[in-house]
């Protein structure tokens, strides 16, 4: 594993002037490749190091070692910071795991947390793990913003909890009144529930402790430490069993890809939510298995909430920097105004990482952009690809390679075969970080594997150089999101998605395909509104349809479909009609997930009226093919 110090042209584009790069200490794995009949098989030969057997065994060493050091810190209502050192919370994990413990809660009847990122919920977490008891984490978007019940109904009824977590109970009051069978115990972080009874986070913290210690013994690898809803960007929601051994080999994975977070504890300002995968298992595993901090960010990429993270890293700043594509898109624009700002987040920040989706290489970079101007080096943009089910790190682009799309190659301990599907590969991985299943669902879980046991991503991959497969990979879309038109023609849709965002940034926040047995394809696009709005120099209060009316704005998506369609090679690349949508997604309708992303197929079904009446011109906003 080398120091990288490299020259790199624009973080991937070789019409720019090379710049160098951060000094960081990035691992660099042995690949081996080789094709068998028409499957590859593209492995890590670099062995994986041990891991802890337990998920808190972390917890433990460095309360011994930096007792005092902080875990994990959040702003109190005096916007000052409330810290919880190592050594204190490893006193508070074994006294709710013993509270845990006593109310008899177990993998048949686990604990679940209905509200967002917190301290108690941190405190839970790392209590039923200490315990071994499995916990669940639930996007508090089902309790508070949808209105419709049914989402939280079926996950609840998917767990069978034994207790709930809200923080408090007039916020959660609707949905615990809706879906909280009689005999689950509430627990709430404050406020009262008007119609059951509810114990109090703080009475957890005053169990004395008798047999957790010994409980926590007999946790193994193979202990379940919590479930994890899938995002149901595709298919309907699925709770992933995640063990003990999962998340710390994954650590150790990431540690051998970034040896830098060994060498000085890392430090967090993260507001990624908890019951995703990335922000609750990646981001927080960084910090807790390095012996690093983290601190709560309050904010969110929204223009109403993210003044909130500016305050956050003009006082914080970070070692590593994780965010999904529209948190970097806000932040870069910040960066460029606000001085202040941009010196202490460049401060000694080594390493970006986008969530949720690839960051478009029109925001990549930007982002270098003010990097280099205020630093003169640039700051590594990490590419990778990961899901629920892998924990979620399973390749890493660490090499020369640096551009949007590129994913890169296997962590240490990582194996991939790619299976042909129709057109594409099929990435299939295999490894300690792989899950066992989905919970209480052996149907889903058999399909979900390979007569080899490999994991089936449903994402599609192709080689960055087919003559050296040893440089790894390209995302190459959702093989579950490719369909054919009538003529038989596959569309692949995840790069044509890719380009709609990229070529209509700031504009487009999303893209839905559409000609599933149709002669054309066409594209459904959820514009950004506040920039069609600025566009459109129109003011706050008009209305969608308005906005996406304006000359404008009707103008600059005409440019965009011909943008699109430049140099398209036959019916499958060529988009004929282009609608932009006035109706947000919705989170009843399942359109949207709470990290934000799309659900293809759940917009194409609430909306196929719509769909018909594009492909039957019977929709003003639609603009043609040609059109100007």
């Amino acid at each position: 594993m080398l120091e990288t110090d490299l020259p790199i042209a624009g973080q991937g584009r070789p019409d720019r002037p090379a710049s160098r790069c951060r000094p960081v200490h990035l691992g660099h794995p042995e690949i081996r490749a080789w094709r068998e009949g028409d499957v590859w098989h593209v492995d890590a030969v670099t062995p994986l190091a041990a891991a802890p057997r337990r998920w808190t065994d972390p917890l433990v060493r460095w309360a011994a070692a930096h007792p005092e050091r902080t875990l994990v810190a959040r702003r109190g209502p005096d916007g000052a910071w409330i810290r919880i050192g190592y050594a204190d919370m490893l006193h508070r994990a074994r006294r709710i795991g013993q509270a845990l413990r006593d109310r008899g809660l177990s993998a048949e009847r686990p604990l679940a947390i209905l509200s967002g990122n917190d301290l108690e919920h941190f405190q839970l977490a790392l209590g039923a793990a200490y315990a071994g008891i499995p916990y669940a984490p639930i996007s508090p978007a089902y309790s508070l913003v949808a209105a419709d019940d049914g989402r939280l109904r079926d996950l609840i009824a998917q767990l069978t909890p034994g207790a709930v977590y809200a923080a408090d109970g007039a916020s959660f009051a609707r949905a615990l009144h809706a879906v909280l069978p009689e005999d689950v115990e509430l627990i709430l972080g404050e406020g009262v529930h008007a119609a059951r009874a509810a114990t109090r986070f703080g009475d957890l913290l005053d169990t004395a402790v008798t047999d957790v210690d010994a409980a926590n013994d007999a946790v193994g690898a193979d202990t379940i430490l919590k479930f994890l809803f899938t995002s149901g960007s595709t298919k309907q929601p699925k709770a992933v069993v995640t063990t003990h051994g999962m998340l710390a080999h994954n650590q150790q994975m990431l540690l051998q890809t970034f040896p830098f977070f060994g060498e000085t504890p890392p430090v967090l300002v993260d507001w990624l939510p908890w019951n995703h995968c990335f922000g609750g298992s990646h981001n927080v595993g960084i910090a807790l298995y390095n012996g690093g901090t983290l601190y709560l960010d309050d904010g969110k990429p929204t223009p109403a909430e993210f003044a909130r993270t500016l305050d956050n890293l003009r006082e914080i700043a970070p070692t590593v920097y994780f965010n999904v594509p529209k948190g970097f898109e806000m932040l870069t624009e910040a960066l460029e105004r606000d001085a202040a700002l941009r010196a202490t987040f460049f401060s000694r920040v080594k390493l970006f990482l986008c969530a949720g989706a690839g960051l478009s290489q029109v925001a990549w970079d930007r982002l270098d952009a003010v990097a280099r101007a205020h630093c003169g080096e640039s700051i590594r943009i990490m590419t990778g690809l990961g899901m629920t089910e892998t924990s979620p790190s399973s390749t890493f682009g660490t090499g020369d390679i640096a551009q949007a799309g590129y994913v890169g190659v296997p962590a240490p301990g990582c194996r991939v075969k790619l299976v042909p599907v129709d057109t594409k590969f099929e990435a299939r991985f295999a490894g300690p970080h792989v899950m066992p299943g989905y919970w209480r669902a052996p149907d889903l879980t058999a399909a979900a594997f390979d007569e080899d046991g490999y994991y089936r991503t449903g994402d599609a991959l192709r080689f960055y150089d087919a003559a050296r497969p040893e440089l790894g990979f390209v995302f190459d879309g959702r093989i579950a999101e490719d369909f054919k038109l009538s003529s038989g023609t596959f569309v692949s849709v995840g790069p044509m998605r890719a380009r709609a965002i990229a070529l209509g940034a700031p504009y487009v926040m999303d893209a839905v395909v559409t000609g599933l047995n149709r002669e054309t394809v066409g594209l459904l696009v959820f514009p950004r509104m506040e920039h069609c709005r600025a566009l459109a120099d129109l003011s706050a209060d008009a209305d969608a349809a308005q906005v996406l009316a304006s000359p404008p704005v009707r103008a600059m998506f005409a440019h965009l479909l011909a943008d699109l369609n430049a140099g398209a090679s036959g019916s499958s690349t060529r988009i004929e009609r282009l609608l932009p949508l006035a109706v947000p997604p919705s989170i009843d309708q399942r359109e949207l997930t709470d990290k934000g992303s799309i659900n293809q197929a759940a917009v194409l079904a609430h909306r196929a009226a719509l769909v018909d009446d594009l492909y039957a011109d019977r929709v003003p906003l639609a603009v043609r093919a040609g059109a100007r």
